[in-house]
């Protein structure tokens, strides 16, 4: 019952403070962990102490899960180099830094416990990088290699703090071939584990339907990768990431719609509890650390001024590290989103995120108690995490907006959107073309119909229309019509006359629907609100094609909509006369009808500060 009362507490201190933390705009993590310290010197509130096992295979299978579905395996591989070159070479250069480092102060501990507590601070977290990373907006490159990075270096962190750790035994020599050995092994078997469960369960959900079987068998997988891959004396935690990469980038073939949508929202969930959790309890370990330190024989400045120097020496030791592997290893290309080199100022922030975790404190519990001032370094393992969470962590949004790095920008998410809607719908239309069958109840025409206003909506999106757009005033009707529906639905199922299971159908779909509206207006604000002006490269040889300054005929409105008594929603230019016409998103789509009278293939934004451009021809945006 304790344990239940203990876990109901947790989980409810990490909501509590959580929907403060939104309210106020607030950092979560660095809250809770502020809470988490204040609450372990609370007298009502229990010790807690993280053990390994519960952290190790509790806690960490089921996180590198969740990330490692939501990662793109084609980002990932596009900056492969930068993420082994930091999940392996960053973690060994960290350890070995921290173990000279440690050696030095600390000469009792020992080379093998020196370097036990090295590789324990070297991987930075999954969770709190990317966390405070996405809140405030890094370059998206940044946060996929901290992503790449954060889910593999475990791996080489643990291999190398096992290898220490046999190291303290007597009569035990290591030598860095048995360490190279003992990487290899660890790293191909978890490749392979991970292979042999992507592989299986891949062939199980080609014959599963059942969304909630499905999503069982997703629960699960995580847990079995890891169990399996330790079993064999493999990394697990690349067992479970490699499994997650791989099912997370195959879903769209092998699982259902419902099935997709029932995962993504559970392991939302479980990672949204078990990320306010981490965190939480990094900060109730702060008293017993402290106090049990406290203890050691060396005097209370000595070990301040050691947890002090390995803080500071992990994040100098990160920062010499990204930018020798930048600027002599990996020189990187053009960024594909901003089709420029990432300038010096991406490699600063990415040697700033370097925040630790709870792997470092529960892999700090992993030291044997034959190892001298083991109080001490877990203090130092306390230190290093709860120091670079909120150093680093606090100081992240200032450095970004100091550097002057740019976000991603919403208007261009919202045109590359519409363009991939677009690419998708005529493949669509020319799948629906090649359907030979009679078609007596126009169907087709109704598929078209609703494909074209799907376009409409996404176009609407990217320009900044000062009055409602025909979606935007669909969507506030639907709604009105939604609330009616269900408030008369509601209405019968109080009559007890019509099954449950059918009641509860019809709401499923009036929710659907009800999301898609929600989730169409959350992108409209979103992009709205940030008001950045488009440019977008790329494109077609007529795009590419340069072209001389035109003047608009007639600047800021539709000569034919005017003519004609019809209303446009946004308008565009043609790049060849300077005729000003509507979007295909107004009544009358004098833009497109232009093109087909004159075959003049580009025009471009009229709205303001939009520079993008479209092709008829070879319908793609530039």
């Amino acid at each position: 019952m304790d344990l239940v009362v203990t876990l109901v507490a947790l989980v409810a201190t990490v909501l509590a403070t959580t929907a403060v933390c939104s309210r106020l705009d607030l950092s979560a993590p660095l809250v809770l962990i502020v809470v988490g310290i204040v609450g372990s010197y609370l007298p009502f509130v229990p010790d807690i102490e993280l053990h390994p096992e519960v952290v190790l295979l509790g806690l960490l299978p089921p996180l590198l899960y969740a990330a490692a579905l939501q990662t793109s395996l084609v980002d990932f591989n596009a900056n492969r180099r930068a993420i082994l070159l930091l999940s392996v070479g960053l973690v060994v250069f960290t350890t070995v830094g921290v173990a000279v480092l440690v050696h030095a102060m600390l000469p009792s501990v020992g080379w093998a416990g020196s370097f036990a507590i090295g590789a324990v601070v070297s991987p930075p977290d999954a969770i709190a990088a990317t966390a405070i990373g996405r809140r405030i907006g890094l370059p998206r490159r940044i946060v996929t290699i901290l992503e790449g990075e954060s889910l593999f270096n475990d791996a080489t962190a643990l291999v190398a703090l096992n290898t220490a750790i046999g190291a303290t035994a007597a009569g035990v020599v290591v030598t860095w071939g048995s360490v190279l050995g003992d990487f290899v092994v660890a790293a191909g078997g978890g490749v392979l584990v991970g292979l042999g469960f992507f592989l299986g369960i891949g062939l199980v959900r080609k014959h599963v339907t059942d969304p909630v079987f499905d999503s069982g068998l997703s629960i699960i997988t995580p847990f079995a990768a890891y169990i399996t891959a330790e079993e064999i004396h493999a990394s697990g935690v690349i067992a479970v990431v490699v499994a997650g990469l791989l099912l997370g980038h195959k879903a769209p073939l092998i699982q259902t719609a419902q099935s997709r949508i029932a995962e993504r929202m559970n392991w939302r969930s479980i990672a949204f509890l078990l990320e306010g959790s981490v965190f939480l309890l990094i900060g109730l370990q702060a008293r017993t650390i402290i106090v049990d330190a406290a203890a050691d024989h060396l005097g209370g400045w000595d070990i301040a001024v050691i947890c002090g120097s390995t803080l500071l020496a992990v994040i100098v030791l990160r920062l010499v590290w990204v930018f020798a592997a930048r600027y002599l290893l990996i020189r990187p290309g053009a960024d594909p989103d901003t089709r420029r080199k990432p300038p010096w100022t991406y490699t600063l922030l990415l040697g700033w995120a370097g925040m630790r975790g709870v792997v470092t404190l529960a892999a700090a519990f992993v030291i044997p108690t034959s190892v001298d001032h083991r109080e001490v370094l877990l203090l130092i393992a306390f230190t290093v995490t709860a120091g670079t969470l909120f150093l680093q962590g606090m100081s992240l949004p200032w450095l970004a907006r100091k550097l002057k790095v740019p976000s991603p920008d919403p208007t261009a998410d919202a045109l590359a959107r519409a363009n991939v809607l677009h690419q998708a719908s005529q493949a669509g239309l020319a799948a629906l073309d090649c359907i030979e069958e009679e078609d007596p109840h126009e169907v087709s025409e109704i598929l078209r119909d609703r494909v074209r206003r799907r376009d409409y909506a996404a176009w609407e999106r990217v320009g900044a229309a000062e009055t409602e757009t025909p979606s935007e005033i669909y969507a506030r009707r639907r709604q009105v019509m939604i609330e009616a529906e269900r408030k008369r639905v509601l209405e019968i199922r109080s009559t007890g006359q019509v099954a449950h299971e059918v009641v509860e159908e019809v709401l499923s779909m009036l929710d659907v629907e009800e999301s898609m509206l929600d989730y169409s207006e959350r992108e409209r604000e979103r992009v709205r609100s940030a008001g950045t002006p488009i440019a977008f490269e790329g494109g077609c040889d007529d795009l590419r094609k340069p072209r001389p300054p035109v003047e608009p005929k007639t600047p800021g409105e539709c000569e034919d909509c005017v003519r004609e008594g019809s209303a446009w929603v946004h308008l565009r230019l043609c790049l060849v006369c300077g005729k000003v016409a509507c979007c295909d998103s107004s009544p009358r789509r004098h833009a497109t009808a232009h093109f087909h009278e004159t075959n003049h293939p580009v025009m471009r934004s009229a709205e303001p500060g939009e520079t993008w451009r479209w092709c008829f021809v070879h319908e793609l945006t530039g």
